[in-house]
């Protein structure tokens, strides 16, 4: 490991790049774990976008519980240092989950 600071990415402002350099170590931890979340829910979102403008419906899955929507996606989810599995697909203005299983952390 180097004992020189990262070099940050060209794509960044100069004030983030800034701010960043003024944080702990622990905040900055948190700031990676909140933007990855950020990050994985802005993809989601415009994947279901994409989804619903599309106009034609895919066959259901087998595994597709009852009350989950077929235009439903599967995403991740980390509570308490554990990965869950959840259907998640909006309805209006919101977006709904519903528990599907942990992670296989042997994936």
């Amino acid at each position: 490991m180097s004992y020189e600071p990262p070099t940050p990415p060209a794509e960044l402002p100069t004030s983030i790049i800034d701010t960043l350099n003024g944080y702990s170590p622990d905040q900055l931890q948190h700031i990676a774990h909140y933007a990855e979340e950020l990050a994985e829910h802005k993809i989601r979102e415009a994947r279901i976008e994409d989804e619903s403008a599309g106009d034609e419906i895919e066959d259901r899955p087998d595994d597709f519980p009852d009350d989950v929507p077929s235009k439903a996606t599967i995403t991740i989810k980390e509570i308490n240092d554990n990965r869950y599995y959840y259907w998640q697909w909006r309805e209006g203005d919101k977006v709904k989950s519903k528990y599907k299983g942990p992670v296989n952390p042997d994936e």
